[in-house]
């Protein structure tokens, strides 16, 4: 299955976008995804392919894709897991989709990688169950297991659950990566969306110490007077 999994994604690959692609997603010397490489596929042709074979797809054939060197075959068998896990209703299924998911993090290594699959996944899962893992994960010296320990969050705060997130941002508010610093205030203005005043509440206690790319990204949506109060520290 995975020769034909392969030729349906060389037929959408594209020389010029799989460029682009690697000057977007740092992979130069010294940048955060160095030595990647790309084959120009874009998510939705990547989702086609998924969706095409995650009914029928087996665990050793999603390992050979998910450790490819190509970027975009990783992502393709994410969003395979992401599409097997929607359908799977038995807790043992999900269960062992789940331990595959984390015993593979180090094959979900830039920003879409774990923006497009963790909280799918490992955010439904564990929005009623104990949350250690994240903690674990936050923990990490990996950047991309501290990501997916924030981004799972998304489903946590669209159920208007709060806590972990809160805690997760305040262990890795003052992280040294910009990718970290974006997540945080991402979540931080979803928070808004749903209850503002929790969202407010996190902001009066440090938004005079948080990085300038997370607070920005948090208060994106405010009222700009409100806005530049923030910006100036005069709230």
């Amino acid at each position: 299955m995975i020769e034909s999994i392969i030729s349906d994604l060389k037929l959408v690959s594209n020389n010029k976008k799989a460029t682009t692609l690697s000057r977007f997603f740092k992979t130069g010397k010294g940048e955060y995804g160095e030595g990647d490489k790309f084959a120009g596929i874009t998510v939705p042709n990547s989702r086609l392919v998924a969706k095409k074979y995650a009914r029928t797809i087996d665990y050793n054939t999603i390992q050979d894709l998910i450790s490819s060197e190509i970027h975009e075959y990783r992502l393709t068998a994410l969003l395979i897991l992401v599409e097997k896990f929607s359908k799977k209703k038995l807790d043992t299924d999900r269960e062992v989709l789940i331990n595959f998911y984390l015993s593979n993090t180090q094959y979900i290594n830039n920003w879409d990688l774990v923006d497009l699959s963790c909280y799918k996944i490992l955010g439904e899962w564990l929005l009623d169950r104990d949350k250690s893992v994240l903690f674990q994960l936050a923990d990490s010296t990996i950047l991309w297991e501290q990501r997916i320990s924030i981004v799972t969050c998304m489903h946590f705060i669209r159920n208007e659950q709060y806590d972990t997130f809160i805690q997760i941002a305040e262990k890795l508010l003052n992280h040294p990566h910009d990718l970290i610093h974006k997540a945080i205030g991402w979540l931080l203005r979803e928070i808004g969306k749903k209850n503002i005043e929790v969202e407010k509440v996190f902001l009066k206690k440090h938004y005079k110490n948080m990085p300038r790319t997370t607070l920005r990204y948090s208060i994106e949506k405010f009222p700009e007077e409100e806005r530049q109060k923030y910006l100036k520290g005069t709230i």
